[in-house]
């Protein structure tokens, strides 16, 4: 019978150290990146609704709900990253910003651009 050297039964320590450093990289980035995706699903909720409610609202009050709501959910939105255009029919609104995600060492601007058009009954 032929003997098995350490490598052969799967007890090298090398492979199982990289794996768990890199799931904690793994974890360590969904950490930092999933709570700014559930704000920005937030937001992203507020201008779809505030655009089906056009016919009832106007531009003013549409920004107002959008920056209230940028933030209640502490986003970087101002005033002139929301554009709002109305057609005979239907509004358009276009809200773009940055995200800044802070990495030890390193910054991470993440550009975020919501764009909803509804018609305007």
């Amino acid at each position: 019978m032929r003997r098995r050297n350490q490598r052969e039964a799967g007890e090298g320590q090398a492979g199982c150290l990289f794996g768990l450093v890199l799931l904690a990289l793994a974890l360590f980035i969904a950490w930092k990146m999933i709570p700014v995706k559930v704000r920005t699903a937030e937001l992203r909720g507020t201008v779809v609704d505030e655009a089906k409610s056009a016919g009832t609202h106007d531009d003013k009050r549409i920004t107002a709900a959008i920056l209230a709501k940028a933030q209640e959910e502490n986003l970087p939105v101002l005033e002139e990253n929301i554009k709002i255009v109305r057609a005979s029919s239907e509004i358009t609104v276009d809200v773009e910003y940055t995200v800044p995600i802070e990495f030890p060492g390193k910054t991470f601007n993440w550009h975020i651009k919501h764009h909803t058009q509804n018609p305007i009954f």
